[in-house]
């Protein structure tokens, strides 16, 4: 028996040598040399997409759209910015939003929309002013108010200016509506919405409104992406219009952008209860004066020929120049080598101020956490992160 088992583990042993090697039909097997260590083949990652190159461009903010917007005439809506009227609706949509002195130490604004869709209710809506009329004739925009001074019925009189009135007009009810615990709650006259939809929805059926620019209209201001060489540190602009109004403007490294604060706290979006951030910050200094006679306190603001002023992106400051040369042309920016300024590709918040007018701009203060407390407190930002 020993014999027949040493016979047949010889047999097994023999066929084990002579079966081929698996790489490959009679292949031999390399040998593998002493402590050859092994070899780990990583599979090849795959390439990222490329981000798509969208064909056409907003001219009021660089963004890449899918459609041809810039061949459209932009929608410029006045906006009542008392403190009683807060909050406002739909303008962290606005490409643009100005913001200059009206009577009495307050503000008023215009938003403009170059899309407007998807902005939702706008509002709530106020009285034009003529140089508001003027810089939304300048973008070559439907103006859309409710009521006006003198002043500004004379401008949109003489110039052709395409308004739509919801006070001396046939749009109430229709275009405009008046919200009513807007107006339990703070007054007939700061009670007017409009929104994206309706907009939409009527302006194509108004004969005397033209939904797009002439040919040749020049629209577009110069946009770069990242940030200009040079610069003084501006994480916080403090913009004083008046002992009323003081607008603050707080640069979030996070997303790039400045978050909007008036009246002591963060200018809030009601339509999405997010604060407005903007990626560009203007201040344009010019003449500001009380109109001779006008028994309302009502002001002359230039916005034509040129000025000083000051772009504020990217946490960083430079001076510039503005200019215009007439009531149908729009404003244009340039550096201090007569270059244009590039603002930064997102929406723009525009302030125009007298000339003389205390602007500061500064590197973020750094807190410690009592004082952080404090400020928290005392200014009510729920997400405020000290840098």
């Amino acid at each position: 028996m020993p014999t027949k088992r040493l016979a047949c583990l010889l047999t097994c042993l023999l066929l084990v040598l002579t079966l081929p090697a698996c790489g490959g039909k009679g292949a031999a097997s390399e040998p593998e040399g002493p402590n050859e260590p092994a070899v780990s083949v990583l599979a090849p990652q795959p390439e990222p997409e490329p981000e798509p190159v969208l064909p056409y461009t907003n001219p009021l903010t660089g963004e890449g759209c899918e459609v041809d917007v810039g061949a459209r005439r932009p929608i410029a809506v006045m906006l009542n910015n008392l403190k009683k009227a807060l909050p406002q609706v739909g303008v962290s949509q606005a490409d643009v939003i100005y913001e200059i002195l009206a009577e009495g130490g307050i503000t008023r604004m215009m938003a403009v929309f170059q899309d407007v869709a998807g902005a939702g209710e706008i509002g709530t809506v106020r009285s034009a002013r003529d140089y508001y009329a003027s810089l939304a004739y300048g973008h070559d925009a439907v103006y859309l108010h409710a009521g006006g001074s003198p002043q500004a019925y004379e401008f949109i009189k003489s110039r052709g200016v395409t308004a739509l009135d919801c006070v001396n007009g046939p749009y109430e009810g229709t275009l405009f509506w008046r919200d009513q615990e807007r107006r339990r709650s703070a007054g007939l006259e700061h009670s007017v919405l409009t929104s994206s939809e309706t907009i939409q929805e009527l302006l194509p059926t108004y004969q005397r409104v033209r939904l797009d620019h002439e040919e040749g209209f020049q629209v577009g201001w110069t946009f770069q992406e990242g940030p200009e060489a040079g610069g003084e540190a501006a994480e916080i602009l403090t913009v004083p219009f008046s002992t009323y109004k003081t607008g603050v403007f707080e640069y979030d490294p996070d997303s790039g952008l400045y978050l909007v604060e008036e009246y002591g706290e963060p200018y809030v979006d009601g339509n999405t209860g997010e604060q407005v951030a903007v990626k560009n910050v203007l201040v344009l200094y010019t003449d500001v004066s009380q109109l001779s006679g006008d028994s309302a306190g009502r002001l002359k603001v230039r916005t034509t020929g040129s000025g000083g002023g000051l772009l504020v992106r990217d946490g960083l400051a430079w001076p510039i120049t503005w200019e215009r040369e007439g009531e149908s042309d729009r404003l244009s920016f340039y550096r201090e080598d007569g270059q244009p300024a590039a603002l930064g590709v997102g929406h723009s918040y525009i302030n125009i101020v007298k000339t003389g007018t205390e602007v500061t701009w500064a590197a973020k203060a750094r807190r410690r956490p009592d004082e952080q407390r404090f400020y928290l407190k005392k200014c009510g930002w729920e997400c405020y992160t000290e840098r």
